[in-house]
């Protein structure tokens, strides 16, 4: 009995170690399974992280064109008001008023009197009425064809200034058909420049001792001679017949002085020979 007692507790002994090590082996496995647990929770949220990065620029183009239409809509709304508010202010810039001395080039010296409003094919125009005295004539100019037409304001002194110095000038004819300088005369009156009128009348103008004009040739320059003088009464605020005076003695100084140039040249040769 002693024995079998001895022999159990022997074979006791041995098999709890044995039952103790099945236990460790547990526990490492369940300890690498918490080491490998932290690995693969630490791999997801990596794995997340590419996909929550990609909704992020779709919300940001939302919000980027929500941000985007509010701000066109002002815009657009400044854009047509705009010109709503500036149309007035175009509409009352005139260049010219009533009682105005203008010029027009193929007619001259006139006068506006007044400004008239007329509804054309349903189209609204605005016109400037000029008053032609001496031609008993009216125009009437568009408002947006001013710079079109060639009407402008009277010259200023300078200008004025400028044409009498042309006038007391040397007369320049050129030598050639009379109805090709003709054209080219009839051309520089019709350009409206004071200057250029100026000039027709320099080479037009005929002394005592110089032949006839022909009939042509007086024609253009009383046309001259009046278109520029009627610019310089407008200028001067005096009458066209005044201003007439004054070109005409203009004219004869001129004269007197390029004969006694002449005579004393003529002296002079005969004294070398």
């Amino acid at each position: 009995m002693a024995k079998a007692a001895t022999a159990k507790a022997k074979s006791a002994s041995k098999a709890k170690p044995a039952a103790k090590k099945p236990a460790a082996k547990a526990s490492g496995k369940s300890a690498t399974a918490k080491k490998a647990a932290p690995k693969s929770a630490s791999k997801k949220p990596a794995a997340k992280k590419p996909a929550a990065k990609k909704p992020a620029p779709a919300k940001a183009k939302a919000t980027a064109k929500a941000a985007a239409k509010p701000a066109a809509k002002p815009e657009v709304k400044a854009e047509a008001k705009a010109p709503a508010k500036r149309a007035p202010a175009k509409k009352e810039k005139l260049e010219f008023s009533e009682g105005d001395f203008v010029v027009y080039p193929t007619h001259g010296v006139g006068q506006v009197t007044g400004v008239q409003n007329f509804e054309i094919a349903g189209e609204k125009l605005k016109l400037f009425v000029i008053s032609f005295e001496r031609e008993r004539m009216t125009l009437k100019v568009p408002v947006t064809k001013v710079q079109e037409s060639g009407l402008r304001k009277l010259a200023n002194r300078k200008i004025i200034d400028n044409a009498l110095k042309t006038l007391k000038g040397r007369v320049r004819v050129k030598r050639t058909m009379w109805s090709r300088r003709a054209q080219e005369y009839e051309a520089k009156i019709n350009s409206g420049d004071p200057i250029q009128i100026a000039e027709v009348v320099r080479d037009l103008h005929r002394n005592e001792d110089q032949p006839d004009q022909s009939y042509s040739e007086r024609q253009m320059y009383q046309a001259a001679l009046d278109r520029f003088s009627r610019e310089l009464a407008a200028v001067e605020s005096t009458t066209p017949e005044e201003a007439v005076e004054k070109l005409e003695k203009i004219l004869s100084s001129k004269e007197t002085k390029e004969s006694k140039e002449a005579k004393e040249a003529k002296e002079a040769k005969e004294a070398s020979e």
